[in-house]
C-alpha cells in the first residue's frame, strides 16, 4: 500500500521539476533579446540615441524660449509713455528670449508707421520660430525610418530562416525560435518612432505654445505705441 501511493508522488515531483526548469529555461533577459536582433540593431541604437538627445537638447532651448517675465512689458510700456526709449531698449537687450529681441527690434522702428513696426516684429518673430524649431525634422525623420530598419531586419532574417530550411530542412521549433528572433528588430524599430513621434509632437506643441506668447507681446507692444506719451 506504501509503495504505491510513493510512486505517484514520485511521477508528480518528477513532473513539478520538468515544469520548473521549463518556466526558467523560457526566461530571458531584454539585453539578451535585442542582442539576437542582428547588426540591424546598431542603427536603432543610434536613431534611440539620436532622438533621446534632440528631444532633451529643444526641449531645453524651447523652455529658456518660452520664459518671460510677467513684468517685462509693464516696465517697457512705462518708459514709451514716460518718453525713456533707451531705457526700453536696454531692457530689451538684456532680456535673452524672443520676446525680449522682437520688442527691441520693434523699439528701433519707433517713428516710422505702425505697419513698417509690425513687419519687422514679424520677421524677427519667424527667425526666433526657426531656430526653436531647428533639428526638430530629425526626430520627424527618425520617427518615419525607425519602423523601416526594423521591418528590414524582420526580412533579411526571415530570408536567412527559409534559406536554412531549405538547406537543412523543415522543423517546428527552429522555425518559430528563429521567427520570434527576427520580429524583435521590427518591434525595437517601432518603439523608437514612437518614442521620436511623440516627442516630436511634444515639442511642436510647446513651440506654438511660445508662439502664442510672443503674438499676444507684439500686440500688446503695438497697442502700447498708440497710447499718449506724457
Amino acid at each position: 500500500m506504501f509503495y504505491f501511493l510513493q510512486v505517484p508522488a514520485a511521477n508528480v515531483a518528477d513532473s513539478l521539476h520538468k515544469v520548473s526548469s521549463a518556466a526558467t529555461s523560457e526566461k530571458i533577459s531584454m539585453i539578451d533579446l535585442l542582442s539576437k536582433g542582428g547588426w540591424i540593431m546598431y542603427p536603432l541604437y543610434a536613431l534611440f540615441a539620436a532622438s533621446i538627445f534632440v528631444f532633451f537638447e529643444r526641449l531645453l532651448a524651447i523652455r529658456k524660449a518660452s520664459k518671460i517675465d510677467d513684468k517685462f512689458l509693464s516696465i517697457v510700456r512705462d518708459n514709451i509713455v514716460n518718453g525713456n526709449i533707451s531705457a526700453a531698449r536696454a531692457l530689451a537687450k538684456n532680456t535673452n528670449n524672443p520676446v525680449g529681441r522682437m520688442i527691441d527690434k520693434g523699439l528701433q522702428r519707433i517713428g516710422k508707421p505702425i505697419d513698417a513696426i509690425e513687419k519687422s516684429m514679424e520677421n524677427v518673430g519667424k527667425l526666433e520660430m526657426y531656430q526653436m524649431e531647428r533639428n526638430l525634422s530629425v526626430l520627424s525623420l527618425i520617427a518615419g525610418i525607425a519602423p523601416m530598419f526594423g521591418f528590414l531586419g524582420t526580412i533579411i532574417g526571415m530570408i536567412q530562416l527559409f534559406y536554412n530550411i531549405n538547406n537543412s530542412g523543415f522543423e517546428l521549433n527552429t522555425i518559430a525560435g528563429g521567427i520570434y528572433v527576427k520580429m524583435v528588430t521590427s518591434g525595437s524599430g517601432l518603439i523608437v518612432g514612437l518614442i521620436a513621434y511623440v516627442g516630436y509632437s511634444f515639442l511642436t506643441t510647446q513651440i506654438d505654445k511660445t508662439v502664442y506668447k510672443m503674438e499676444a507681446a507684439s500686440a500688446e507692444f503695438i497697442d502700447i505705441l498708440q497710447e499718449p506719451t506724457k
